[in-house]
């Protein structure tokens, strides 16, 4: 065997290796982007956890078809650059998408994505995206906590105030 077929094989392992480990991965076209946008961009994956990489379209195709997901074929043609959500899987969508609106570009677009196995369509990808962060969704879930006890101790207070109200006194 070649070396440079080695060197494939080894490749294409570690891409199926980020795909099982990672929760979620967007598939973006990067045509376009400054080197300073590019720059700040990987800087914001890098602070999330997300692992942003340019991978070779057909390397990626052969690892796709060891993990047996089908139906991304059509995206993977052009420049593309891989966002793997290692430990949360809505950061990568939600910061391609903060970028986009911010910069108001087109130089970056969203292919594709993957939640697991199961490919996304764009309108799930920009759902994801607009998902409240973990802490946000953990305060509001200690916030609607604290209202039902904080309601159900008034409700406590007000009848105990009602039966000393209504107690003659001896």
């Amino acid at each position: 065997m070649s070396k440079n077929l080695e060197l494939k094989k080894q490749v294409v392992s570690d891409i199926v290796k980020k795909f099982q480990d990672a929760q979620s991965v967007i598939i973006v076209n990067y045509n376009g982007l400054t080197v300073e946008q590019v720059t700040g961009l990987r800087a914001q994956f890098r602070a999330n956890g997300v692992d942003y990489c340019v991978l070779k379209n057909t390397l990626v195709r052969r690892a796709l078809q060891e993990l047996n997901i089908e139906g991304l074929d059509e995206v993977l043609n052009g420049p593309s650059a891989f966002a793997f959500g290692m430990n949360d899987p809505v950061s990568p969508a939600k910061i391609i998408n903060d970028f986009i609106t911010k910069n108001k570009t087109e130089a970056i677009s969203i292919k594709a994505g993957l939640l697991g196995s199961d490919i996304m369509t764009l309108d799930q990808i920009k759902s994801l995206a607009e998902t409240p962060s973990r802490e946000v969704l953990l305060a509001r879930l200690l916030g609607s906590l604290q209202s039902s006890i904080a309601g159900f101790v008034r409700v406590l207070d007000a009848i105990a105030k009602k039966d000393t109200e209504a107690a003659p006194e001896a």
